[in-house]
């Protein structure tokens, strides 16, 4: 029965760790959004951008509430401790993604006294904002938060409080540790290359598509320093390690590295992303005539982030660190929900395949025509 607890336990922080790698591919809609002034020189132009993105920002909203969902459903500790703790960062978050869906919605109204410009700014602003600190609130899964967990507290009939943050900026601190702040502008940049990879799939222009690939160059450069940075420094420094025996949690030089190389397969998935990162930008910027790079990049993001996020779970690794409390960090065996609530969960999990299907399907018959000039004279069926 243990050992079947630990593989329901690791079973879904793999598919949390999938959706995220999903969520991240998907924030190729932001990126295409902080690149609309930039590719799009004339009103054309910035409208075949936003309707391009546009089709698609559904999936990437839906993709962050379900990550949200399933990380409450599987391991609840985390879910009230975060999102419970370190709650302005995700009102941000969430701020950001909100005002992109009225943005979309409102900038082509009749008696919009903001100015369609203003609604792109705002689209904009979460392209910049969205990415950056969902890259914050992921480094925090390395680098720590400032929160205690106390479950006896749970007993108290003043206040049954289990977690309690340890600062009054409430996840604002993240912003305050130098990489968490690298780890977003990689984000940031790496939306970027998606979006302009996108872009170039999805739009039939020649003039943005000359655009894009020199934005796909010019992007990736930022994305591999701040990349390189932050994961060079994650593997040479010390980790948050759990003695299996008694779940003590302690300090273990190269933690992270030693995990990928105990986790071979992990680390196989983690280079097969990066590799696939790298294939898809370099097509792009090499192969003139190749407008399929986003695939490739897109996967091996897909790849990269989950390889990353497996590090920082398994082979007994403390995913959610504490800053003031190395015993309050939370653990895939501390913060999970019961074995018949995960047991029951993995029963469901298994529709996941069809509603990929269908994901997939839609898409296609989204994109059956690239987007031009032309359509855009088609002021009912547009943004």
């Amino acid at each position: 029965m243990i050992m079947d607890y630990v593989f329901y336990q690791e079973y879904w922080w793999f598919l949390v760790s999938l959706l995220g790698g999903l969520l991240v591919f998907l924030l190729f809609v932001q990126g295409g959004n902080a690149l609309i002034f930039s590719l799009g020189k004339n009103e054309t132009e910035r409208k075949m951008i936003v309707n391009s993105t546009g089709r698609k920002w559904e999936f990437t909203f839906t993709t962050l509430v379900t990550f949200g969902g399933a990380f409450f459903a599987s391991f609840p500790l985390f879910y009230s401790t975060s999102f419970g703790g370190a709650y302005w960062l995700w009102m941000l978050i969430l701020f950001s993604f909100v005002l992109q869906a009225v943005s979309y919605e409102y900038q082509s109204k009749k008696g919009n006294l903001l100015g369609r410009n203003t609604y792109r700014a705002f689209l904009v602003l979460n392209g910049i904002m969205g990415p950056f600190l969902l890259g914050c609130a992921v480094a925090t899964f390395f680098t720590g938060s400032a929160f205690t967990v106390s479950k006896g507290q749970l007993l108290h009939e003043a206040m049954p409080v289990i977690s309690s943050w340890g600062n009054s900026w409430h996840g604002l601190d993240a912003l305050g540790n130098v990489w968490n702040v690298v780890l977003g502008l990689a984000v940031v940049f790496l939306s970027r290359v998606l979006g302009a990879l996108y872009l170039i799939n999805n739009i039939s222009d020649q003039m943005i598509e000359r655009r894009a690939r020199r934005a796909v160059a010019v992007n990736t450069v930022f994305f591999l320093i701040f990349f390189l940075s932050f994961v060079i420094r994650l593997f040479l420094t010390e980790g948050f390690a759990v003695d299996p025996e008694n779940g003590r949690i302690f300090m273990e030089p190269f933690k992270y590295w030693n995990n990928l190389l105990a986790l071979p397969v992990v680390a196989v998935i983690f280079l097969l992303g990066v590799a696939g990162v790298l294939a898809g930008i370099l097509a792009a910027c090499f192969g003139s005539g190749y407008r399929k790079g986003i695939w490739w990049t897109g996967s091996g993001t897909v790849l990269a982030v989950l390889g990353l996020l497996l590090l920082a779970g398994y082979n007994h690794t403390a995913y959610y660190p504490s800053t003031l409390d190395l015993q309050s960090s939370l653990t895939l065996a501390n913060s999970c929900s019961s074995e018949f609530t995960l047991k029951t969960m993995s029963v469901v999990s298994l529709l996941i395949p069809f509603v990929l299907a269908y994901i997939f399907y839609a898409w296609r018959c989204i994109d059956r025509k690239k987007i031009d000039a032309n359509e855009m004279n088609d002021d009912d069926h547009t943004y």
